[in-house]
C-alpha cells in the first residue's frame, strides 16, 4: 500500500484510519526544510498543518506524491498551483476547526474590550490597576465582520446575543442572504466609518494581504479595535501599531502573523493589543475533527476515489444525485478509449434528464479518468484535464433536461464512435446501453469486446465457438441490430482480455467485421 508521511502532529485517531487501511504511516516530527527534500522520497501522500511549507522544490522531490493533506483550513503554506501542474491533488479539513476560531475570535473580542490580558497581567505581578484598564461594552456597537463564511457566520450570531449590530462585507454573498440574517451588506467605506470592531474571516490572497492597512485605518473610526483570526499578512501589522500609538484607533486582538512563528513585532510594545499564538483551531476537538478529516480524504485520494474536500480539482463537490454516477463515467470513459483506439481531437460529453440540473463537472473529471486509465499512470481527477490539453483533445460539455427512454443519461461523443450509459434498478447498477447508434443492455465491465457483424445466423456460434477453445470464459453479453441496415453488434464481457492470436481468429471469423478490445 501507499507511504503516508506526516510531517506534524495529528490526532492519533486519524492516523489509525490510514493503518487500518493498509497504508505505511511515516511520522517525522523534526524535519527541517532541507530534510524535508529527502523524506518525502518515496511518499505517496504527505499531511501536514501550518508549520511546513510544500513548495515546489518539495512537490518536485516527492515523484511518487498523490495528495497532500492540510489539516486545517488554510493553504498558504502550500504551492497549490505547482501541486496542480503535477498531478498532485491537494486537499483539507475546512470545518474541522470553525467553531475554534470563532469562539478564539469572540475570545479575543472579549478580551480587547475589557483589557482582561493586561489586567491579569498586572494583578499577578502585584499591582491592583482597577481604573486604568476600564473597558467597553459590546452591546449596541457595530461589528463589521469582513468574510461571512463558515467562521464568519458563526461569529455574527455569537455577537448578535451580545447585542451588538452587524455588519459585514463580502463580495461573493448576495444581500438578501445576508438580510436574512438580519446583516447588513456594505462597502469597505462604510466599514471603515460605522465599525467599532472589525474581525476578519477571510483567506490570504492577493486581493486580501494588506487589506487592512494604512489607507482603510486612515478612514476608520477612532474607536476601531481590529480582530484578526484568520491569517497573517491581511492586516499590515506596522500600519496598525502605528495607528494604535497614534491614538487614531482604539486597539487590536491578533492570532496570527505576517511570519509565523514571532516573537518580535511593534504591536507587542502597545498596552491596547492582546496577542497569542496562531490558537485559533488548538483545540483537543478541532485537532481531532482535522486528524479525522484529513485521514479520511488522504484515503480517498490514495484509493482514487471522490475527494469532497480537493481544493484543486476543478469540481471538488457531487451532490447525492449526481455521486452515484461517478464509477459509471468513469467506466464509460475507459470504455470510450478502448472503442476509440486512438482518441479523437474533440470529445462531447452530454448530461441527459435529471442529471441537467445539477453541476455535473465531477462527472466529466471522471470520464477523462476513465479515459485515459488505461494510458496514462497516474491519472486523477487533479491531472486528467491537463493530460487532455497535453494530447490537443478538447472537451465539450453540453446538457438538456430531455432524455429518451431513461431517467439520466451519460453519452460521450467523438470521432466515429458514441456510447452511452445510465443506472438502473433500485440498487442505482451501471448500464450501458448504447454504442454507435446501437441499444444495448450490458454492465461495463472491466474486459470487454465489441463485435461488429454481418446480421446473419451463425455468427454468434462462430464467436462464442473461437472464445470457448480459448478457455476465455464469457461472463455477459446482448446483441443488437444495426438500425436501417443489414449489420448487428455483439457486446462481450469475459473473464480476460484475448489474446492477439485469438483476436485475429474473431477478425477472420466469417461475417465478423469489426472487433474492438476494451481491457484494464
Amino acid at each position: 500500500m501507499a507511504r503516508v508521511l506526516v510531517s506534524e502532529k495529528i490526532a492519533e485517531r486519524g492516523l489509525d484510519v490510514l493503518r487500518a487501511a493498509g497504508h505505511e504511516v511515516d511520522v517525522r516530527l523534526d524535519l527541517t526544510p532541507e530534510t524535508l527534500l529527502e523524506a518525502v522520497k518515496g511518499a505517496h501522500a504527505l499531511i501536514i498543518r501550518s508549520a511546513t511549507t510544500v513548495t515546489a522544490e518539495v512537490l518536485d522531490a516527492g515523484t511518487d506524491l498523490v495528495v497532500v493533506g492540510r489539516a486545517g483550513i488554510g493553504l498558504d503554506n502550500v504551492d497549490v498551483t505547482h501541486a496542480t501542474t503535477r498531478g498532485v491533488m491537494v486537499v483539507n479539513a475546512p470545518q474541522s476547526n470553525i467553531l475554534s476560531a470563532a469562539e478564539q475570535t469572540m475570545a479575543l473580542l472579549l478580551a480587547q474590550a475589557r483589557n482582561i490580558p493586561q489586567a491579569h497581567s498586572a494583578l499577578v505581578a502585584g499591582r491592583w490597576e482597577r481604573s486604568k484598564w476600564e473597558g467597553v461594552e459590546l452591546a449596541d456597537k457595530t461589528l463589521a465582520v469582513i468574510g461571512l463564511g463558515r467562521i464568519g457566520k458563526l461569529v455574527a450570531q455569537r455577537a448578535m446575543a451580545f447585542g451588538m449590530r452587524i455588519i459585514a462585507h463580502d463580495p461573493f454573498v448576495a444581500p438578501e442572504r445576508a438580510h436574512a440574517m438580519n446583516i447588513e451588506l456594505v462597502s469597505m467605506d462604510e466599514v471603515a466609518a460605522q465599525a467599532d470592531f472589525l474581525t476578519l474571516h477571510v483567506a490570504k490572497t492577493p486581493d486580501t494581504i494588506g487589506l487592512i492597512g494604512r489607507d482603510f485605518l486612515a478612514r476608520a473610526k477612532p474607536s476601531l479595535r481590529v480582530i484578526n483570526v484568520a491569517r497573517g499578512g491581511i492586516v499590515d501589522e506596522e500600519a496598525l501599531a502605528d495607528a494604535i500609538r497614534e491614538g487614531r484607533i482604539a486597539g487590536a486582538a491578533l492570532d496570527v502573523f505576517a511570519s509565523e512563528p514571532t516573537t518580535e513585532s511593534p504591536l507587542f510594545e502597545l498596552p491596547q493589543v492582546v496577542v497569542s499564538p496562531h490558537l485559533g483551531a488548538s483545540t483537543q476537538e478541532a485537532q481531532a475533527k482535522a486528524g479525522d478529516t484529513i485521514a479520511e480524504q488522504v484515503a480517498l485520494a490514495l484509493a482514487g476515489e471522490f475527494v469532497p474536500f480537493a481544493v484543486n480539482v476543478a469540481a471538488a463537490e457531487a451532490s447525492e444525485t449526481v455521486r452515484p454516477f461517478l464509477n459509471l463515467a468513469e467506466q464509460l470513459g475507459a470504455v470510450f478509449a478502448g472503442l476509440s483506439g486512438d482518441l479523437p481531437g474533440r470529445v462531447e460529453i452530454e448530461y441527459q434528464g435529471e442529471l441537467a440540473g445539477y453541476d455535473t463537472r465531477i462527472l466529466t473529471l471522471s470520464v477523462l479518468k476513465g479515459m485515459f486509465g488505461a494510458s496514462v499512470e497516474g491519472v486523477s481527477y487533479v491531472n486528467a484535464p491537463q493530460i487532455a490539453t497535453e494530447r490537443g483533445i478538447e472537451v465539450s460539455e453540453s446538457a438538456t433536461s430531455s432524455a429518451v427512454d431513461w431517467i439520466n443519461l451519460v453519452s460521450i461523443a467523438g470521432g466515429d464512435h458514441q456510447i452511452a450509459g445510465t443506472l438502473v434498478g433500485l440498487k442505482a447498477e451501471p448500464r450501458l446501453v448504447q454504442i454507435d447508434g446501437h441499444t444495448v443492455d450490458v454492465p461495463p465491465a472491466a474486459n470487454l469486446l465489441v463485435v461488429n457483424n454481418n446480421d446473419q445466423p451463425g455468427v454468434i456460434g462462430r464467436v462464442g465457438t473461437v472464445l470457448g477453445d480459448a478457455g476465455v470464459n464469457i461472463a455477459d453479453m446482448d446483441v443488437a441490430r444495426s438500425p436501417g441496415s443489414d449489420g448487428a453488434l455483439m457486446v462481450i464481457s469475459v473473464s480476460e482480455v484475448p489474446s492477439a492470436s485469438v483476436i485475429d481468429q474473431l477478425r477472420a471469423a466469417e461475417g465478423v467485421t469489426e472487433v474492438a478490445v476494451i481491457g484494464r
